[in-house]
């Protein structure tokens, strides 16, 4: 990575320009760095790596309704495919990809918002169509992710399994997870079953370990790697992946949970823009508590 000046964005039709004050840190972007997504996801170098981000509005483009200078406002980039384009002092993205700031949030807790919560609502209600009174149990529950999705089914009225090291036992339970599983010392699948529905962050061996514990008919929501189909169907369950979209109303609607003090976040460190390669080097360990959160400004 280059820490550089380029062309400040121009908005176009439908577009906003903000002026960024923080983005966030996703496993995607130093993935995507170590050339590990090439296959999945060819890229025209050089790039702007960044998913979501918090910040100001500079300018409107034509026919943008809602959204005026001076706003504070926080979203996903709108770049198909991989989310790029927030680690920079300028994005220019798409209004219906945006929402009004939650007014209770600086802009360094704002910006670790839209990825991982929208990734954490589409995965159980979009797709995993989570309700009131189901199982479920949710892998890597301290994580950015993971610790959107506890609050969610926790306000969907879920009761709520997750794993994490003896370390994030007490943060988990804060959340609202009702059961916690020190993964380092007990295997999951010898604890819990009967579950509707299993939120994977982690893929792999625990993907595998999790179709086991799920009643005939649930479901598990993969988030990371390919979906085990001949597991998923020896086990008489679905596994079906979730890719997080942007969703201006779904994060709106996140921004309300937040604001009336339902839902929290958390960050684990943050990092100047200029020091955006140490910030990855920090979420590779995969021990992060929270997010991971860069500052403009």
């Amino acid at each position: 990575m280059q820490y550089e000046d380029v062309p400040q964005p121009r908005p176009q039709d439908g577009e906003v320009l903000v002026r960024a004050h923080a983005a966030s840190v996703n496993p995607v972007d130093w993935k995507v760095r170590d050339g590990a997504l090439r296959e999945p996801l060819p890229l025209n170098l050089p790039i702007i790596l960044g998913g979501d981000f918090s910040g100001i509005v500079e300018t409107v483009g034509s026919g943008v309704a809602g959204f005026y200078p001076g706003m504070a406002v926080f979203g996903m980039t709108s770049t198909p495919g991989y989310r790029r384009g927030a680690f920079a002092e300028y994005v220019a993205v798409r209004a219906v990809d945006i929402a009004r700031m939650p007014e209770t949030l600086d802009h360094a807790n704002a910006a670790a918002v839209p990825l991982a919560g929208l990734t954490a609502w589409q995965a159980l209600f979009d797709v995993g169509d989570l309700r009131r009174g189901q199982k479920i149990l949710i892998h890597a529950g301290a994580g950015g992710v993971g610790g959107f999705a506890i609050q969610f089914a926790r306000e969907a009225g879920a009761h709520v399994i997750t794993t994490t090291s003896a370390a994030n036992t007490d943060y988990v339970r804060r959340l609202g997870a009702d059961d916690v599983i020190d993964y380092r010392i007990t295997r999951f699948e010898q604890v819990v079953g009967d579950l509707d529905m299993v939120l994977d962050l982690i893929g792999g061996e625990t993907q595998s370990r999790s179709y086991d514990v799920l009643r005939p008919g649930g479901v598990l929501v993969n988030a990371w790697g390919a979906i085990m189909k001949e597991r998923a169907d020896a086990a008489g369950v679905r596994g079906v992946k979730v890719a997080v979209t942007a969703n201006g109303a779904q994060l709106a609607h996140i921004a309300g949970l937040i604001d009336s003090g339902r839902v929290g976040t958390s960050i684990g460190k943050i990092f100047p823009l200029a020091e955006a390669a140490a910030a990855f080097e920090l979420s590779k360990t995969g021990h992060v508590r929270g997010k991971i959160v860069l500052t403009m400004t």
